[in-house]
């Protein structure tokens, strides 16, 4: 005989058997591998803390709560690096109080500090020509002022203009 069966036990397994039991093993190893990195996945998410609505973390680093439309999908915020990214559902503007006009793209990327959003992406305003906003910013607390920055102009608008969160109109292109 050429050893094509082994015993196992009481049991006579043959060589092809074995090898099925072995691949059967191997299968259930990296499922459970599989499920055990989801499952710290899943964990990790829930273990972040949630984030609060979109207005009061703008209030919490001195920036107007109606800077961006009520009707944005969610927002993201990566607190190592100070990035926040905020989504829309489509395109949209929005007038504000003081007669200006911001126009949001589906998603708008920035980075956070106290009292100023930098380095925006997606996010236009209207003076004579739509002109990118790179910057927004509020000099103090007590300021009355909040001061878009655009491709080399400084716009200074009221900020109580951009306090209350409104309704995004939307529109076909960014």
């Amino acid at each position: 005989m050429d050893n094509a069966l082994t015993k196992v036990g009481s049991f006579w397994i043959s060589k092809k058997a074995k090898q099925e039991i072995s691949n059967i093993s191997h299968d259930i190893s990296s499922f459970s591998n599989a499920v055990e990195e989801k499952a710290k996945w899943v964990f990790n998410k829930l273990k972040v803390k949630p984030l609060k609505p979109l207005p009061d973390f703008l209030r919490d680093y001195n920036l107007p709560s109606g800077l961006f439309p009520r009707n944005i999908t969610s927002y993201e915020f990566d607190e190592s690096r100070a990035k926040l990214i905020v989504y829309m559902p489509s395109p949209c503007e929005v007038c504000f109080k003081d007669s200006s006009i911001l126009r949001y793209a589906t998603r708008v990327k920035g980075t956070v500090s106290r009292g100023k959003l930098s380095r925006i992406e997606g996010v236009k305003t209207k003076v004579l020509v739509w002109v990118k906003v790179t910057n927004v910013s509020v000099e103090s607390y007590k300021s009355d002022k909040i001061w878009f920055s655009t491709s080399g102009v400084k716009l200074s608008r009221p900020k109580d203009a951009y306090e209350m969160p409104r309704d995004g109109a939307k529109v076909e292109e960014f």
